[in-house]
Parts: structure tokens; sequence; C-alpha cells
């Protein structure tokens, strides 16, 4: 079946099971806005600024514990999500954003609101993307909500040309990951938990200071459980 890639980003958020996304519509982003009208089951929130929809999506993540998403156009529509993911981030935040580009042919020549968005935001991110290719739409996407989800979570971002959300490919959505470089830490290191379960039994007046982590990893149960 082959789709225009926009009509495969949305496609790709719905197998995903995105159900809201915040943002600010743009030049480079409009062919994905053009088509959001068939896909009613994604309900997107218009901001009035693109950071709004950055820290929109943040708490979303925050009180859903699904991943945020959030739009932007390129240029200043891009760059202006920089404080909300700075903020997720440093917080494991599980957030999706996705940027508008200028066409391909016109990256790297200073055309009208080009911005290196992937590398501005390469120090603030889990990860990020330019895809150069509609195929590879279903591929990011599937890759971009695992990453941002899994292990300590975080930000991914995922940057599109202009002419790749306008062009056809098939749409095929993987059902499996092959991300062998990505080996997140999902189990804690016997020694330092030692190391802090030792400094806990020497303390005279022992102190807790929970905070996300706790709530990321539903360990309510737990936390009772050693403050007991």
């Amino acid at each position: 079946m082959k789709l225009k890639g926009a009509q495969i980003l949305a496609e790709s958020l719905l197998r995903e099971g995105v159900e809201v996304i915040f943002g600010y519509p743009g030049g480079a982003i409009l062919p994905f806005y053009h088509y959001l009208p068939e896909y009613p089951q994604i309900k997107h929130i218009l901001v009035r600024h693109e950071q709004g929809a950055g820290h929109a999506a943040d708490g979303y993540a925050r009180a859903s514990g699904k991943v945020g998403v959030a739009v932007a156009t390129s240029g200043p529509g891009a760059t202006n999500l920089v404080t909300a993911i700075v903020n997720a981030q440093m917080d494991s935040v599980p957030m999706v954003v996705i940027t508008g580009q200028v066409p391909r042919s016109m990256i790297g020549k200073d055309a009208f609101q080009e911005t290196d968005v992937t590398g501005i935001t390469l120090p603030i991110t889990k990860h990020n993307y330019l895809v150069l290719s509609a195929a590879d739409i279903p591929r990011v996407i599937r890759e971009a909500f695992y990453i941002a989800s899994s292990g300590r979570p975080g930000v991914v971002l995922v940057d599109i040309p202009r002419d790749v959300l306008q062009e056809e490919a098939e749409f095929h959505y993987p059902e499996s990951i092959d991300l062998p470089g990505y080996q997140p830490t999902v189990q804690g290191h016997i020694a330092q938990i030692k190391k802090a379960a030792d400094l806990i039994n020497r303390s005279e007046r022992p102190l807790i200071i929970a905070g996300h982590g706790i709530i990321l990893s539903g360990a309510y149960a737990e936390l009772r459980e050693l403050a007991g």
C-alpha cells in the first residue's frame, strides 16, 4: 500500500497507540497537518507557542505514563522546543518530538527557516533522527518510541524534510526492532546497591528522597517496604 510520507507518519503514530499530540503548524510540517484530519483517532491540541507544545507533551507523559508527542515546523519553530526538550530529558520523561525540515535538496544551503535541529539537540536528547526517505518513517517512529520509553526514559527527536512528507512509499510497519548497539540498563548494579544498603544501615537518621524514578518504575510498594 503506497502512501504519502505524511500519511505514513500518522499511520505509524497510530501503531504506537498515540491518542494525543501537541503542536503548532508551519510551512515545513504542513503536509502532515494536511492529512491529519483523515486520522480522527489522533487528537491534536493546538498550542500558542511551540515551547508550550513541548511542555504540554512533557506533562501529558508524566500524567498518563505514555510517551508524549510534540510537533513543530522547521527553523525557529523547532528551536522553540529546546527548553521543553531539556526539561523532559533532565527529568527522564519519555517524549517523541517531530519537527519539519526544509526539502532534502535545500539542507545545508541556508534555506529559508533552515536550522540544523538534529545538531542543536544532539546533546540534549536521548537520540535523534534526520529522516531522508518516506520508506524509513515507520522504522524510525518504531525505534523512537522504543528508545524514548525503555531503560531510562528520555526525549527522541525525529526531523523530517517537507519533501519526504510528500514522497510516496510502501507502508510496512516493523513488528520487531533491531538495535544491537542499544542496550538499556534495566537491572540494578548489585555492587552499588550493596554500597547504598551499607550507608543506610550505618546511618543514624536515614533520609529518603524519592521522586520521578519511583513514579516511572512504579516502585511504590517497594519504597513503602524500604521506609517501613
